[in-house]
């Protein structure tokens, strides 16, 4: 399929422009050179998809720019989703409820009671969600007994004359994942203007919807880059499942051919460490090098476990000299800005060298 068609295709789905777009493409010099230089290290591109701009920014906005589209187009008064306390989807889908005009309620889980409100969640109540906590019951995944209470609540809403759209975890729907179908047809376009073929694209891994869009993505525009998500929290084989899953019926919504190879939907489960949301050493270095080598904020959670990847890596010579790679960065800075990760930062070793 060429750009022109899958974007015609993509234009035909009901969407609600939130996220600011195109994001830059950005070269890393200071970082390959920190890893090794041109004698070593892959050339680094930075795709800033933390810079999206809608509540703080990060990849859930361009799901949302469907989703919110979705949830308007089927006369929608509210959206409901569920999250850890620190989800970064949580806090966007409130910005973007509101961007909107739609109520919003955030069904969350927390190992901590109560939970600090800081981070996303502080800017979770600063847009007026209506937030409902529920306990973890597995730290490796993050989870607890919110379907229930989902229900409950969108219940209470109906009876009360309004109309809910419930919003999958994540975004990890099948119209959340167009969101990285466009995001695909963006980013070919940034490649192919600066004639670079890269090996490989890195992204942090939770929920699967980002790794849908863009496994689909790619596969209907012919992409040979090999798409390398990096498991954030357990879950296999249940989850790559729902990758499969959602991204078949993204293809359906479009129109198009949904028999995506399986071997695309690989995800490195090597960097997880003690479980969602849990700082590894690998991550707080990367935090550190990309803050120090290229003033980019990743979070302990989700986008420094993805670098924590790629640095290995190339540490390794698994990349090589010679190759290109991109990094998606897709935000997740308020998480960073908990007392926790502030914790994690500081007892780390490297926090005092400069």
């Amino acid at each position: 399929m060429t750009i022109h068609e899958l974007t015609s295709r993509l234009a035909a789905q009901p969407a609600r422009r939130l996220a600011v777009l195109p994001t830059p493409l950005e070269d890393a010099p200071r970082l390959r050179e920190a890893l090794g230089g041109r004698a070593r290290c892959p050339r680094i591109l930075v795709k800033r998809d933390d810079l999206t701009g809608l509540g703080l920014g990060g990849n859930k906005a361009r799901k949302l720019d469907f989703l919110i589209g979705d949830a308007l187009a089927k006369g929608a008064t509210s959206v409901i989703t569920t999250g850890a306390a620190q989800s970064n989807h949580a806090r966007m889908t409130a910005a973007a409820a509101r961007r909107a005009g739609l109520a919003v309620d955030l069904v969350l889980t927390t190992a901590d009671e109560p939970a600090p409100l800081e981070g996303n969640l502080l800017l979770d109540h600063l847009f007026g969600a209506r937030v409902h906590m529920v306990p973890a019951v597995d730290p490796m995944l993050a989870v607890g007994h919110d379907e229930a209470v989902v229900r409950q609540v969108a219940e209470s809403l109906v009876a009360d004359g309004g109309r809910p759209y419930v919003i999958a975890v994540g975004g990890s729907s099948a119209v959340g994942a167009l969101g990285y179908v466009a995001g695909t047809v963006e980013l070919a376009g940034q490649l192919a203007a600066l004639g670079v073929a890269p090996r490989r694209v890195y992204f942090a891994s939770g929920s699967r919807g980002t790794q849908a869009g863009l496994t689909l993505g790619a596969h209907l525009l012919g992409l040979p880059y090999d798409l390398h998500g990096v498991a954030v929290s357990g879950g296999e084989p249940e989850k790559i499942e729902r990758a499969r899953r959602v991204a078949g019926e993204a293809a359906a919504l479009l129109g198009a051919d949904a028999s995506v190879r399986e071997a695309r939907f690989f995800t490195d489960q090597g960097f997880i460490g003690d479980g969602y949301g849990l700082p590894t050493p690998e991550g707080l270095e990367a935090m550190r090098l990309a803050a120090r080598t290229e003033a980019l904020v990743l979070d302990p959670t989700y986008t420094a476990k993805g670098l924590a990847a790629l640095v290995a890596h190339v540490r390794s010579s698994e990349l090589g000299a010679d190759d290109t790679v991109v990094f998606l960065h897709t935000g997740g800075a308020p998480a960073t800005l908990t007392s926790k990760a502030a914790a994690a930062l500081v007892s780390a070793p490297g926090w005092q060298n400069r």
